[in-house]
């Protein structure tokens, strides 16, 4: 019997993303089909305890009870750049395993130790971080990689990525692919339901839907400009739906769609709660994903779960993530964005076919192989 913990810091915060689904969705899928093991979840806490409880109360299950201490989770972050505060003073010996889901492992933690390393966004589009996140991988990352036993990522891009710039690391890191809970993301059929959601975000008509967080690297103002070239071509095309909290950088994008003018054409919801996504997607023409940088890209996946056609881009792990089941575009060719929705707009037909291939590549990319792969290193460590 292994006694496993997880770091739950991508799960308490008040907005959960990629990141912290993808912990959850694994843990969820783990904890089911091995419940012969011990498991606990554990994160920092300093201020409002009760409401990161309340958080947390969706992914805790009967076999994985919570542990906190009490420490500012940025302020034990950082300190730890600098000084080895053991993590083990605040969490003790327990654990044969804990996983960290976010990129960094801390000093001194007892037993073996995985860390999921999504990409390599650091090096490869700095520029498009955060300036504090940016600076603490700089500084935490490559110490992290030392401390793991065993480094987790998402595709065999951000494993060859990782292999690129941290090759003294190659022999730590392991695959395991996201994937799609078809519970969560399923196509509604009820015209009502997709209705009521669409009200709910401002959004009338037929539209295009685009969906995850709104920053550079997701190449919105390259889709904007697509967009912009479609109306010109056709007047009557659906609505753009932006969908998606602020990240960073994100000003230049509100003021792409002013230059073009496309202000009530381009709608903006914000945050989209997770019970209405399904609706969301299933309702859209296309779902248009041309990030330029992705460590593995769950929406896309989404998406096809849903029963939605996909534009994405052919650029790192995308193609991986989809396989045959969706529209590839050069995501730096704006002319080939438009160019790829005006087809869907137009052929049902193909709609239709990607749809039916997209929902045979959303039932192959389950949770519960995901986590079989991750079991299957947890033990080889232990």
């Amino acid at each position: 019997m292994m006694r496993i913990a997880f770091d739950a810091t991508p799960l308490v915060g008040d907005l959960i993303s990629g990141i912290g689904w993808c912990e959850a969705y694994l843990v969820d899928a783990l904890t089911e089909l091995y419940p012969a093991h011990q498991y606990r979840y554990e994160y920092f806490t300093l201020r409002s305890p009760k409401e990161k409880i309340r958080r947390m109360e969706k992914f805790r299950k009967e076999n994985i009870p919570l542990r906190s201490a009490v420490m500012s989770p940025l302020l034990y972050r950082m300190a730890s750049n600098f000084v080895p505060v053991p993590y083990s003073a605040f969490f003790g010996d327990w654990a044969d395993i804990t996983h960290f889901f976010n990129y960094i492992v801390p000093p001194k933690v007892h037993g073996k130790t995985v860390v999921t390393v999504h990409d390599m966004v650091l090096h490869a589009y700095p520029e498009t971080m955060r300036t504090r996140t940016r600076e603490m991988l700089r500084l935490g990352l490559k110490k992290s990689m030392q401390r793991a036993d065993c480094i987790v990522t998402d595709s065999e891009f951000s494993k060859s990525e990782i292999e690129k710039y941290y090759p003294q690391y190659a022999d730590k890191v392991r695959v395991v692919p996201c994937g799609v809970d078809t519970k969560r993301f399923y196509p509604v059929e009820d015209a009502d339901a997709v209705a009521a959601v669409k009200a709910a975000h401002g959004i009338e008509g037929e539209y295009f839907l685009y969906l995850g967080t709104l920053e550079p690297r997701k190449n919105l103002e390259r889709l904007i400009q697509a967009y912009a070239l479609l109306r010109q071509e056709h007047p009557e095309a659906p609505k753009l739906v932006l969908a998606g909290g602020k990240g960073w950088m994100y000003d230049t994008i509100f003021e792409t769609v002013k230059m073009l003018h496309l202000e009530d054409k381009v709608v903006f919801p914000s945050y989209i709660p997770s019970e209405d996504m399904a609706a969301l997607y299933s309702g859209a023409t296309a779902f248009v994903f041309p990030s330029l940088y992705e460590g593995f890209g769950m929406p896309p996946l989404e998406a096809m779960a849903c029963g939605t056609p996909v534009i994405t881009s052919n650029a790192a792990s995308l193609p991986e993530a989809v396989g045959n089941a969706a529209v590839l575009v050069n995501p730096y060719k704006v002319e080939a964005i438009a160019k790829a929705m005006e087809i869907l707009m137009e052929d049902p037909a193909l709609r239709a076919r990607l749809k039916r291939l997209g929902l045979r590549r959303a039932k192959e990319m389950s949770w519960e192989n995901a986590a079989k792969k991750l079991y299957s290193i947890y033990e080889s460590l232990v």
